[in-house]
């Protein structure tokens, strides 16, 4: 019976393993040959999602409870704001106004995790094939009001917001007892053997 046990867990550990590889920023995709705008932005994203990948990776329930003082986010909620960046970020890229009457749902912390990485890469890859960032403005929608900005605030606003975030993940994660994978390099966008 032990036996079965230990195998089913294998079995459950190399299904899991291979179904977070499967999701976007396991590594950064390679860089393009040329410099623009819409691929040093398309970049950005791409660190992003890599430190968020990695800061979000294998976390347990004790991790996603974490919060450093009473008045503070939890990894979990944290994580589900980041999640609504990342919406942003892709409405920026689709040209999609943002409803601020809209409340995104809550999501369980996996699939909350899966479509933020996913959102990331759709955008990222819309990004990198533009040559001129001022089409991409962001347009907010409160019932028949309409406000625009230029796409530098998506840059120091919902891109930084997000990058900001998932070193708070981090930094919680190490103070949870679940310090983030040493052999995830940021600096090279791979995973150290």
């Amino acid at each position: 019976m032990r036996h079965f046990f230990l195998l089913c867990l294998s079995f459950l550990s190399i299904s899991m393993y291979s179904q977070n590889k499967d999701l976007p920023y396991h590594e950064i995709p390679q860089y393009p040959e040329n410099y623009t705008a819409g691929s040093v932005v398309s970049r950005l994203i791409d660190g992003l999602g890599f430190r968020y990948y990695w800061a979000t990776e294998g976390l347990v329930k004790d991790d996603l409870m974490y919060k450093p003082s009473d008045k503070a986010r939890s990894t979990e909620e944290t994580i589900q704001h980041i999640h609504g960046l990342s919406i942003f970020i892709l409405n920026i890229a689709t040209k999609t106004p943002i409803d601020t009457n809209v409340k995104e749902p809550k999501l369980p912390y996996a699939e909350a995790r899966k479509k933020t990485l996913e959102n990331f890469k759709k955008a990222s890859e819309i990004l990198m094939k533009s040559n001129n960032l001022e089409e991409y403005k962001i347009i907010f929608k409160n019932n028949e009001n309409t406000s625009e900005f230029p796409f530098w605030n998506s840059i120091n606003g919902p891109i930084a917001d997000a990058i900001w975030h998932a070193g708070q993940i981090v930094l919680m994660r190490r103070a949870s007892g679940n310090p983030f994978n040493s052999k995830a390099s940021v600096f090279t966008g791979t995973v150290r053997k």
